[in-house]
């Protein structure tokens, strides 16, 4: 196995206590690699890194030639986009062919950002005082603490680390212990480009040591964190003791709705790529099916006929359609959300458990899975499983799938399935989460911003609105009054 050590100050360093984790093959079962297991000790030298490079090189650096710099690491993601997007698939299992199509979009973030970093302006404000001028100025925070998630790891560095660069700021990336060696064959990346060293950092380890360590540095101005919204909750708690800034991308119980006169054969392929995609590993997952009644029977059927027909298997090869779960625990927490489905009375109507013992490698697998009869009020309809299983709801009328739609914490994302463009701008404004699509699922874009309402988090990555999460305005007076 090969052995990585964390990536700070632009030089590879061993953990400070020496100690190992191993990263696993999710398909396989076996560890692939091993990643230290950072401490605060870490923590110390990555903050340490990152604040020498805010307050020296990076900073006094002007805004285009930091640009300059993303760019050439744009060329770089891109050149070497499909044997990252392999090692993410060694490392969490999912897909070849969506983390392909990730890490070639990749590049973009970095385009996009690097084009605004010069683009950050502030305003004059026609002043109401005499013999006064007044100004906004856009100000990077400091060090960033990025916790990554084991989903798309990659994908979450450019939402984060992209536009955190680009407002002036450094970076501590800490990614799940489950997949982080794509992050650090990134780090590579960063120091070809010409990133200053201390720039972009990487420790590895488990989250309540190294991750927790960054919540409470003192010189750490500010914290992004993709994940659960339990973990999210308790960052946010502490972060708050030393009133650091805070981006929270957490969790999800997205409804995807299906009326009466969609084009059901959309809808359908919609509805499949929603929630079986990634195994249901993601955090947008249309896990909820609301389906009007009238034709609640027929388009259901036709979600499970092509959910049959999804292939497991080796995440590598084209033809699969269905990976292993990534994680052992993730692995029961699906596993324990079907059987709590069937004891709240749900009727499985396809899959309900794991593939056999023996039939694929790793024994990670679970069948996708529908459930029938779901009432809004069950479990299965209102937590987060994040995994290959699909809750079909029944409803009325527009008010009814609303109602639905908004009874639960989260409030992500959804899906809204209609031939008519009166009941499509209805429903965008009536359901409260932070992207809606219509006729569509899953599509994002660096041009786009993307978070959540309620509790599925706080703050938003992508588009224009991302940079401002790292940047403070400060207001600046001037007088030109003279004595008389």
């Amino acid at each position: 196995m090969e052995t990585y050590h964390h990536f700070i100050n632009g030089s590879f360093l061993e953990p400070a206590n020496g100690e190992w984790l191993d990263s696993t093959d999710p398909y396989l079962g076996t560890p692939w690699a091993r990643i230290a297991r950072g401490n605060a000790a870490d923590a110390d030298k990555a903050v340490a890194a990152a604040s020498a490079a805010f307050h020296g090189e990076w900073g006094a650096m002007s805004a285009t030639k930091r640009g300059k710099v993303m760019m050439r690491l744009a060329d770089l993601v891109k050149a070497n986009a499909k044997r990252l997007a392999e090692i993410e698939v060694r490392d969490n299992g999912k897909l070849l062919s969506e983390m392909t199509g990730q890490l070639f979009y990749h590049p973009e973030w970095w385009r996009y950002y690097a084009g605004l970093a010069d683009k950050i302006e502030g305003s004059v404000t026609p002043i109401d005082k005499p013999d006064m001028m007044a100004f906004t100025r856009h100000e990077p925070l400091g060090v960033v603490a990025a916790l990554t998630a084991w989903n798309s790891p990659l994908l979450f560095i450019a939402w984060k680390c992209a536009p955190a660069l680009a407002a002036g700021c450094t970076v501590v990336v800490k990614p799940s212990e489950f997949a982080s060696v794509s992050t650090l064959e990134f780090a590579k990346l960063t120091k070809e480009a010409g990133f200053p060293d201390g720039v972009f950092n990487v420790i590895t380890g488990l989250g309540p040591e190294a991750g927790a360590a960054l919540v409470d540095h003192p010189d750490v101005a500010k914290i992004s964190f993709t994940g659960s919204d339990t973990t999210g909750a308790h960052i946010y708690a502490q972060a708050a003791k030393s009133m650091k800034r805070v981006s929270l991308e957490l969790g999800g119980k997205s409804p995807n709705i299906v009326f009466e006169d969609a084009d059901l054969e959309l809808a359908a392929e919609g509805v499949i790529s929603g929630i079986f995609a990634a195994s249901g590993q993601t955090c947008m997952a249309g896990s909820r099916l609301l389906v009007q009644n009238s034709i609640r029977e027929e388009f259901t059927q036709m979600v499970i006929e092509r959910a049959s027909k999804a292939r497991k298997g080796n995440p590598m090869l084209p033809e699969t359609d269905i990976g292993p779960v990534t994680t052992p625990p993730q692995y029961q927490k699906v596993l324990d959300y079907i059987d709590i489905a069937k004891t709240e009375g749900a009727t499985c109507v396809l899959g309900g458990g794991p593939v056999a013992p023996g039939e694929l490698p790793g024994d990670q697998f679970v069948e996708p899975t529908i459930f029938t009869d779901v009432r809004p009020d069950m479990r299965i309809a209102q937590e987060e499983v994040f995994g290959p299983v699909l809750s079909v709801i029944g409803f009325e009328d527009e008010d009814d799938a609303i109602r639905i739609a908004n009874d639960t914490i989260y409030g992500l994302a959804a899906g809204v399935w209609t031939e008519s463009m009166d009941r499509a701008f209805r429903m965008t404004s009536a359901i409260k989460s932070g992207t809606v699509w219509v006729n569509a699922y899953r599509v994002i874009s660096y041009m786009m911003p993307f978070g959540g309402m309620k509790q599925s988090g706080i703050g938003r990555e992508s588009g224009i609105e991302a940079i401002k999460e790292y940047l403070e305005t400060k207001s600046v007076w001037f007088s030109y009054a003279r004595k008389k």
